[in-house]
């Protein structure tokens, strides 16, 4: 492997919006159903792919008005960081110290985007990033596949993506990227051996 792509949330930061609405809804099954429903993973798509957080939350809580605060609470993102994951960033910055070519592939606005990495220390380990906000492409579209080879002449069967959700590995696969799924630093570190890199 001559370069390695990541995902940033649940691979590199401990992101999940429970962090944050189980403060909000006490109730756990009142909580997973306005994740699924209201704040449901298809509307934050849409803020993924670059619609602002004030038009999308004023129209989904005036659809959902009952739940207006809860649905404002939404632009709380740090507040749905725990912090890195420790031993994802420790492979990390032994990949980086050996000079192996790192790059980020995230679905996340831009401005949070923005935010994290001046946050966040393991994300000043790479050379590039394509971050769905900014391009109005998501994963796992051939697109941003496209976007991420083309800008950074990376050779696909020459570079490994990281990601943990098995669609987004497929869809590397598809555009002839090497993928893994992550399920966690150690199966992550096996992972890497096997291809040849040295963590």
């Amino acid at each position: 492997m001559r370069a390695v792509v990541f995902d940033i949330g649940g691979v590199l930061l401990d992101y999940d919006p429970r962090f944050l609405y189980r403060a909000l809804i006490p109730d756990a099954a009142e909580m997973e159903r306005f994740l699924a429903e209201v704040c449901s993973p298809e509307w934050n798509a849409t803020l993924d792919a670059g619609r602002p957080f004030d038009e999308a939350c004023d129209e989904l809580a005036a659809r959902f008005p009952e739940h207006g605060a809860l649905v404002h609470a939404w632009k709380r993102q740090e507040e749905m960081i725990a912090g890195e994951i420790r031993g994802t960033a420790e492979l990390v910055a032994r990949l980086h110290g050996d000079g192996v070519p790192l790059y980020l592939l995230t679905n996340m606005p831009a401005d949070v985007f923005a935010a994290r990495r001046q946050r966040y220390p393991v994300l000043g380990c790479f050379a590039g990033q394509v971050v769905s906000g900014e391009e109005g492409v998501l994963k796992p579209s051939p697109e941003i596949f496209a976007r991420l080879r083309d800008r950074f002449r990376l050779v696909p069967a020459e570079t490994l993506f990281v990601d943990d959700v098995e669609v987004n590995v497929e869809g590397a696969r598809a555009a002839g990227f090497r993928a893994h799924r992550f399920v966690g630093p150690p199966a992550l570190a096996r992972a890497l051996r096997d291809h040849g890199l040295d963590v």
